[in-house]
């Protein structure tokens, strides 16, 4: 049976798994030495992105996902299920390890901490055969995959999310996200996006730090100095144009429990390594996806009509690039070639992730 210290090493190294914004909602708890329990939570309390808490749970089958591959390196098959009655906003997965001497190395271990999200533009170079068919089959049976990788595919997309970035840029909700989550001045951040991963020259990235120490500021900006323009254009525009192919993950039926979105996770992360294994690069594009799951809910995003009538607007756009069955959209972002990003969000310490009681 493994010892304490290999789950430790199975442990650290998925703690690497992604999350939205960084915010790694879990938390280990080493019940025995073939038992952790993993404490998940949400951020639906304060983030705007995590509607229903689908984003966190989604992280949560990544993790999951990433400790089972990590396992393998030990010839230990994980598996998990969800403890019964546990709350929604605080699920607890309880992970099992067995030994399994016929019980290959996943191909994906060495590429668990590697993974990252480049943020910036990259090379329209076309994805070959065996990498669309390596995506396709990471995703497996029950989802299915989507490709849009003509010239013409990617500037709707490109379209599309400028029309995405102009709700998130004018959104007071977002804004209290966007001012939480960076971290300015770095370029590793063990618990936020540092600022020299978020994908914006200097520049930019200096004018942003001081607009948004407040609201009123940043909404007067936006208003009459054309604030929005050169985010858009070097957050969403380009870096949409300048690369392979965007993607989206639809489910086989309309996802609606914990479980479900967390087997979105697990095929998330699947097809996340698999692009890095394949030597392509990833961003989530999930904004989109989020925004359509509120307007399809007839949920509102803002106190203000504006946002709330645009992301229904935007909604109807999305319907109309993704096709049918929009609700069953669980992922979606944009792959391709391009050299490492010099900045990216590292991890809290596995001393830090371990659960403790308040």
């Amino acid at each position: 049976m493994p010892d304490y210290d290999i789950l430790h090493k199975i442990l650290d190294l998925a703690r690497w798994a992604p999350s939205g914004d960084n915010t790694q909602p879990w938390r280990f708890e080493i019940i025995d030495h073939n038992h952790v329990a993993i404490h998940g939570h949400d951020t639906r309390d304060w983030c705007l992105y995590d509607f229903e808490g689908r984003a966190s749970y989604m992280a949560h089958g990544a993790l999951l996902e990433t400790i089972r591959i990590a396992a393998t390196g030990y010839g230990l098959k994980a598996v998990w299920v969800l403890r019964a009655e546990t709350s929604a906003t605080a699920p607890i997965y309880d992970v099992e390890f067995e030994p399994d001497s016929t019980l290959m190395r996943d191909p994906l271990y060495p590429f668990i901490e590697v993974r990252t999200v480049q943020r910036r533009p990259m090379r329209t170079t076309p994805l070959t055969a065996n990498q669309r068919t390596a995506i396709q089959i990471a995703a497996g049976e029950d989802y299915t995959v989507q490709f849009f990788e003509t010239l013409a595919d990617r500037y709707e997309v490109a379209k599309l999310l400028w029309q995405n970035a102009h709700i998130r840029l004018t959104c007071p909700e977002a804004y209290v996200v966007h001012k939480q989550i960076i971290e300015w001045g770095v370029t590793v951040s063990q618990d936020r996006i540092p600022e020299r991963a978020v994908g914006v020259d200097p520049l930019t990235a200096c004018l942003m730090r001081w607009v948004m120490q407040s609201w009123d500021r940043l909404d007067f900006f936006n208003r009459y100095l054309f604030g929005t323009i050169a985010p858009r254009i070097q957050l969403d525009f380009l870096p949409a144009v300048f690369c392979a192919a965007h993607l989206t993950i639809k489910t086989v039926k309309v996802p609606e429990t914990l479980i479900d979105f967390v087997s979105a996770g697990m095929v998330m992360q699947r097809v996340w390594l698999t692009c890095t294994a394949n030597g392509l690069f990833l961003q989530p594009e999930m904004t989109p996806v989020i925004f359509n799951w509120y307007s399809s809910r007839k949920i509102k995003i803002s106190r203000l009509d504006a946002v709330n009538q645009e992301v229904d607007k935007l909604a109807k756009k999305f319907h109309a690039f993704s096709g049918s069955r929009t609700e069953q959209n669980v992922f979606m972002c944009r792959i391709g070639i391009s050299s490492h990003p010099s900045s990216r969000s590292a991890r809290l310490s596995l001393s830090d992730l371990m659960w403790r009681l308040e």
